[in-house]
């Protein structure tokens, strides 16, 4: 029903199941882990009003199991990609898997995927820092730095009358850069990530 992937490395779609509704992928060497793909594989979906809580789990110093919520799977939003190098340090959360006595190594860790009621994962709180940036963050920030930019630039516009001259200083035309925040703006609605190539 699972699948879980870790960049280079083969894709797990067997998880050991330790509940009827509770399955868990080991991650060895999860220190060079910086994200994580849970996903379905399409064979099964979950039954009606229920979806999966995506969990991560480590062993903190004294080898107890540490628990974080990272997000969900559902029907509707069958794969998440979540960031877990920088929860390696931070602190448990409640969890479904109770105590279970699930091997823990000091260089392994686990992802765990509990089956709930939509209803219940709606009222659970993810790990703020496990959310992957999207590329709809990564826009909202260019737009913003751009609007900063054309205002900031802007706010020193002078008309040709208002000029001294000045042979030390070079001006660029408003126009010019209007012209340029304009087809940087209609570039970045193309494809976001047009910068790269």
């Amino acid at each position: 029903m699972f699948g879980c992937l870790v960049a280079g490395r083969l894709v797990q779609a067997a998880p050991q199941q330790v509940a009827e509704d509770k399955f868990v992928f080991d991650l060895p060497e999860y220190e060079n882990i910086n994200h994580v793909v849970v996903f379905m594989l399409g064979t099964i979906p979950f039954p009606d009003g229920m979806g999966g809580s995506v969990y991560f789990c480590y062993p903190d110093q004294s080898g107890m199991a540490v628990w974080q919520l990272l997000g969900f799977v559902t029907n509707e939003k069958p794969s998440a990609i979540f960031k877990i190098s920088g929860l390696k340090s931070g602190k448990g959360s409640q969890h479904p898997f109770g105590a279970m006595n699930l091997p823990q190594t000091p260089t392994v860790a686990q992802i765990g995927i509990s089956v709930e009621l939509l209803e219940n994962l709606a009222q659970q709180t993810p790990v703020a820092s496990a959310a992957v940036s999207s590329v709809d963050s990564f826009t909202e920030f260019t737009q913003k730095m751009l609007d900063n930019f054309y205002n900031f630039a802007s706010s020193f516009a002078v008309t040709q009358a208002q000029m001294t001259p000045n042979p030390s200083e070079a001006f660029i035309p408003a126009n010019v850069v209007l012209k340029w925040y304009e087809n940087f703006q209609r570039r970045l609605t193309q494809n976001p990530l047009f910068w790269k190539t």
